[in-house]
């Protein structure tokens, strides 16, 4: 097992119809299966695709190509974290493109990549609702605003290699 996926459980078919049985119900379900999925898998796994297609009576199609359109939903494995950067406007504005060129030169990967020892996987987002403290990065689930470069380095660099 990779690094990366040592984070997240491995796929397992009836864990995903457990998550899925909740939303049989709903119209127009797919979106949050696959935000369920990925959710508890890390990622959309391929053996997904099929199983989504045949629980929500779709062509394999119609699941790959929402998959594919949406760049929040991951068909690999992402790092043990995941930072994502705002690109929108506001963050643009403050400085955002300079960081974004400083992230991916110091993890030494690019958007919607993994470092090599699967520690930190870098997105980009189209706005984190923390315009007036831009520009704002997300690390997992926590929100940070008025990052630096410096700021980044400290976040997820130094504890990194704590």
């Amino acid at each position: 097992m990779s690094a990366a996926s040592a984070h997240w459980p491995a796929w397992h078919e009836a864990s995903a119809l457990e998550l899925l049985a909740p939303l049989l119900s709903l119209p127009g379900p797919l979106l949050p299966a696959l935000h369920a999925v990925q959710a508890h898998f890390g990622f959309i796994p391929p053996e997904a695709t099929a199983l989504l297609a045949t629980t929500f009576n779709l062509s394999r199609a119609e699941v790959h190509g929402v998959i594919t359109f949406y760049d929040f939903f991951r068909r690999e494995p992402p790092g043990q974290r995941i930072v994502r950067l705002c690109q929108a406007e506001a963050c643009q504005a403050m400085g955002s493109e300079a960081l974004a060129a400083h992230a991916k030169a110091q993890l030494g990967v690019d958007f919607h990549q993994t470092t090599a020892d699967g520690r930190v996987s870098l997105e980009p987002v189209y706005c984190l609702g923390n315009c007036a403290c831009a520009p704002a990065m997300m690390i997992d689930e926590r929100l940070h605003g008025r990052v630096s470069a410096a700021r980044f380095d400290a976040l997820v660099l130094e504890r990194e290699s704590a």
